[in-house]
């Protein structure tokens, strides 16, 4: 509620107070458990969206537990979909969703993407999707009762078990769900990971179009992207919270190497190794297309959102506002997101 009071009415009034404005909640574990029997405060947020014209589109299930201000790096995939307790939040937050905007039709919940590859095994498979099945049986149960559809959205991430597009459509097709559960799951598009991927827009699009992967929501979102001669500028984007996972291109080829993080990536520079270009799994402005001796994927953005279905959600996602290099922090949280909004908003003409 502190953040409503604050960041979405500073970011609405600055943005577009007049219509019915959507929000996206971020809900932790902790937090999904103590307000399941807070129903006061359930009636509070109902208050509130009413009384300033704003409703709920979407909630942010992929951190389990805290996400700013301290270390989260790998540790923010865990529990991931091998056990239960994914399973149990994801539920609850469903649950939840249904409580807090009532007169929904869809919402969306996104997830992770299934797991951090470097610890996963392939017999693993079969739990993940176990609990997978179990979350869609109980959105579609509350689905039934209530007329709320809601999609649990695997977002795929670098180097993640779920990462570039083919890998998301070859686990749907392994998943085989019942015919009466595949509206309930499908895909987050986050914009920076897909870039970050060295993907093509259209392409990636077109792919998931043709599986008949429901998309929750498309994250928007731009990742750092980096030329040889920028390299020493990427390097400075390093810090100690969130992971940047690493997509380097080997110089004169279209071979990809992949690294777990930005001191990984600068270790084997120093080693020698030669690359053409780099991509960072850093969320930074949408609406800068250059950083200073740094570029970024905005083009993947401006090739993507125009070619969406209208009514595809859509959610600005910049969350590194305050890890950004102190020569890029101007302005507040609130007028930096305004500022996202409007250059959507722009770009889609609407």
């Amino acid at each position: 509620m502190r953040n409503l009071n604050s960041h979405a009415l500073e970011v609405r009034s600055q943005f577009d107070p007049g219509t019915p404005f959507p929000l996206g909640l971020r809900i932790s574990s902790q937090a999904a458990s103590e307000l399941e029997a807070d129903e006061p405060a359930i009636e509070e947020f109902h208050k509130w969206c009413k009384n300033h014209n704003c409703y709920l589109l979407t909630i942010n299930g992929f951190p389990f537990g805290a996400f700013h201000d301290q270390r989260v790096k790998e540790q923010v995939y865990l529990p991931d979909w091998r056990q239960s307790e994914r399973a149990e939040y994801s539920k609850l937050l469903g649950s939840l969703a249904a409580r807090l905007q009532p007169d929904a039709t869809r919402i969306s919940i996104s997830t992770v993407p299934v797991a951090f590859k470097p610890d996963f095994k392939k017999n693993s498979l079969l739990s993940v999707n176990k609990h997978i099945t179990d979350v869609a049986t109980h959105y579609r149960q509350i689905h039934e009762k209530t007329g709320i559809k809601l999609i649990l959205s695997l977002e795929p991430e670098p180097l993640c078990v779920l990462e570039t597009t083919s890998e998301a459509i070859d686990f749907f097709d392994q998943l085989k769900l019942d015919q009466t559960l595949r509206d309930y799951v499908g895909i987050c598009f986050d914009c920076c990971h897909q870039a970050v991927e060295f993907e093509q827009a259209v392409d990636s699009l077109e792919q998931i179009r043709r599986h008949q992967i429901p998309i929750g929501k498309v994250q928007i979102s731009s990742a750092l992207q980096a030329s040889a001669d920028e390299f020493p500028r990427l390097l400075e984007f390093n810090e100690p919270v969130y992971l940047h996972q690493a997509v380097a291109k080997l110089s004169g080829s279209n071979k990809l190497k992949r690294f777990v993080d930005l001191p990984d990536f600068a270790e084997a520079l120093e080693s020698g190794h030669q690359y053409d270009e780099c991509r960072v799994h850093f969320h930074v402005p949408v609406f800068l297309s250059h950083l200073g001796n740094c570029g970024t994927t905005q083009s993947f953005l401006r090739d993507l959102l125009p070619i969406l279905d209208p009514d595809t959600p859509l959610e600005v996602e910049t969350y590194s506002f305050s890890v950004l290099p102190p020569d890029l922090r101007s302005g507040s949280v609130a007028e930096n997101i305004a500022r996202e909004l409007f250059w959507v908003k722009d770009l889609l003409k609407i």
